[in-house]
């Protein structure tokens, strides 16, 4: 009795306080699909301008797939996660040229395309074709773990199971798609981590967390992976033609696909005596002899979810450069990393300087 008042009731709370967002007015799988990539691991306030200059730039997914990889990062600049749009440039095409444009109409077949999981096939299914799967994303676990008092650790083997599992049990058969969102927008709006609205809440007469004064102790998460610390060195050459230098990230990892300065990675922080004797920086600027400052004194920190970025930006002051360097002006249209970005903007205001 308690799971099926907790369904109509969450039902209930979202038909009567759910936001009106774009992807809540269709049930276009392209539209739902871009949506859901686009709001993983992302809060919908940063999502939703990306979305919107996504459809108006790719109204169909015919439209994503011809375009060039290149535009398609350049787009998604800043919203992160790099991957998530390589992914999605990739089932573009494959959806498109391989399926006539037509996504398949269940979990399974969703769940073969390429960045498409758990949670967003689940997503998909339940909201274009009615099919009931359960959705199990952060707001969830916190919703579930707060309401019925599950401690087994959200990002466990076990947990994840029991998760699903319950979620399954919970879901409306007749209207998967609403619960599915119902559930996803009361863990984003009301149950939220920090300061979730208890005191007025529609479920806190049944709820464990509440009654147990748990709130803040759910849901459990094991410890966090270990963060890792790295230097980068960035050479941004100019020569007296306002003449760069710029290479794609080609390996796996952060940023593949983005473009960045000539890099060298070093174990600790460099000064100018320590960089010019390496290996590397003696590679770069073969033929070159460059004039070399320090263009930032003190690192630049950029915080990824399990690295943290020391960068420093060198300034190599060169006559010429070779025939593949750009003008400095058109870096702008590279997608780049926001750290990149970040320095882009204002170098090319500063005059070089």
């Amino acid at each position: 009795m308690k799971n099926k008042n907790f369904t109509k009731t969450l039902i209930k709370w979202y038909l009567a306080n759910k936001r009106d967002l774009p992807w809540r007015n269709t049930n276009d799988p392209y539209r739902i699909w871009l949506s859901e990539i686009m709001l993983q691991q992302t809060r919908i306030a940063q999502g939703l301008p990306y979305y919107l200059t996504f459809t108006r730039e790719y109204p169909t997914i015919f439209d994503l797939a011809n375009a060039p990889q290149d535009d398609v990062l350049k787009l998604w600049q800043g919203l992160g996660y790099y991957s998530r749009a390589r992914n999605l440039h990739s089932t573009a095409k494959k959806v498109a040229f391989e399926m006539n444009g037509v996504f398949p109409n269940d979990y399974q077949g969703l769940l073969k395309l390429k960045g498409i999981g758990d949670y967003t096939a689940s997503a998909i299914a339940s909201i274009c074709y009615d099919e009931p799967v359960a959705v199990v994303d952060g707001n969830v676990y916190r919703v579930l773990a707060r309401y019925f008092g599950i401690v087994l650790p959200i990002n466990s083997g076990e947990g994840i199971k029991a998760f699903k599992s319950l979620a399954m049990e919970l879901i409306d058969p007749k209207q998967p798609g609403t619960y599915n969102q119902a559930i996803m927008e009361f863990g984003a709006m009301h149950c939220s981590p920090k300061l979730p609205l208890c005191h007025e809440c529609t479920l806190r007469t049944s709820c464990f967390a509440y009654a147990e004064n748990k709130v803040g102790e759910l849901p459990v998460k094991l410890k966090k992976q270990k963060i890792t610390i790295r230097h980068f060195n960035y050479l941004v050459f100019l020569s007296e033609e306002n003449r760069t230098l710029l290479q794609q990230r080609t390996s796996k990892g952060i940023w593949q696909g983005l473009y960045e300065f000539p890099l060298i990675e070093t174990e600790q922080e460099v000064f100018t005596e320590d960089l010019i004797l390496t290996e590397d920086f003696q590679k770069h600027t073969h033929h070159l002899d460059p004039e070399i400052r320090l263009y930032n004194n003190k690192p630049i920190k950029h915080i990824l979810s399990h690295q943290h970025i020391y960068a420093k930006f060198w300034i190599l002051s060169t006559k010429r450069l070779i025939k593949s360097s750009i003008h400095i002006n058109s870096l702008t249209e590279y997608p780049v990393p926001v750290l990149l970005e970040k320095f882009i903007n204002v170098f090319l205001q500063s005059d070089y300087d």
